[in-house]
């Protein structure tokens, strides 16, 4: 959805966004803003973790649960019920379960495992993203919402080829919303980085690249074995080699498809009003 000007996008009867970007740069501060300046906030994480996981993830609750007598014994009788309480805002139950490979007795999972893991949420992705019409229409017949926002993780990038207008996410998303890129610095890269080796969290890798860098890892860190690889270790050094991997292709998509904005003056957005200006500043500099 290009613009021939920032006047139709600013004037536009409904408006609808798809935010994208590496974390940290401020896509759910911004679609929480917009939630409270009456704008109708999807997020395909959320969406994930409920409708394409959410069983995936309860499962995985119950298989842990069983280890435990006392509570195997309450499940086979149907007296506790396990659920996932998934948040907008608490994602720890999909990071969860999506885990990170290594050695079992260090919290790791099995490489075979993690990949049958990986592949269930690439579909999910996938699903929740081509959902973004649907609920956009949702938004309008159900609720009234004429403006809507759809917030995207990271992994976005990971499950679309972003030189490719026939790529079945980038038509749906292209077709229906505007695709803004929110733009971090090297600097919000470093920091990025530092945090996660402090507070490491399961990422999304394209199946090629999850390979290439296991080998990488094993063969720096002189580990034979998949089952000796430290999860910790191999979570952060993996995201690093993840994120500037994923770099230029949010670029890509949005120079071929969408609009920038620097997450500097995103952080200075208070209201619904300031960020409509701000995406037809972006409309204006892409037309030039």
């Amino acid at each position: 959805m290009l613009f021939s000007s920032a006047d139709e996008f600013v004037k536009a009867p409904r408006r609808a966004i798809t935010v994208f970007g590496m974390a940290g740069v401020g896509k759910t501060r911004l679609s929480n803003m917009l939630r409270d300046n009456s704008w109708f906030h999807y997020s395909a994480d959320y969406r994930i973790g409920t409708r394409y996981m959410g069983e995936f993830i309860v499962d995985n609750f119950k298989h842990e649960a069983m280890k435990v007598p006392f509570l195997a014994q309450l499940l086979r009788s149907d007296s506790i019920y396990i659920s996932s309480n998934i948040t907008f805002d608490n994602l720890d139950p999909l990071s969860t379960y999506l885990g990170t490979p290594g050695d079992e007795t260090r919290g790791g999972l099995p490489l075979a495992e993690y990949q049958r893991r990986q592949e269930q949420h690439r579909v999910a992705e996938i699903a929740a993203l081509q959902d973004v019409p649907y609920f956009f229409d949702r938004a309008k017949a159900l609720y009234g919402y004429n403006d809507f926002i759809a917030d995207t993780g990271g992994s976005l990038i990971e499950v679309i080829d972003p030189t490719n207008a026939e790529d079945p996410v980038v038509k749906t998303l292209a077709a229906h919303t505007a695709l803004i890129y929110i733009r971090g610095t090297d600097k919000d890269a470093i920091e990025l980085v530092k945090r996660f080796k402090k507070s490491p969290k399961p990422m999304y890798y394209r199946p090629e690249f999850l390979v290439e860098k296991w080998a990488e890892y094993k063969l720096i860190n002189g580990v034979m074995d998949d089952c000796d690889v430290d999860p910790a270790g191999f979570g952060a050094w993996g995201f690093e080699a993840l994120l500037h991997d994923r770099l230029p292709r949010y670029q890509a998509l949005a120079d071929n498809f969408g609009y920038v904005i620097e997450a500097s003056d995103l952080a200075t957005v208070r209201d619904g009003d300031e960020f409509i200006d701000l995406v037809a500043a972006a409309i204006e500099k892409r037309m030039r």
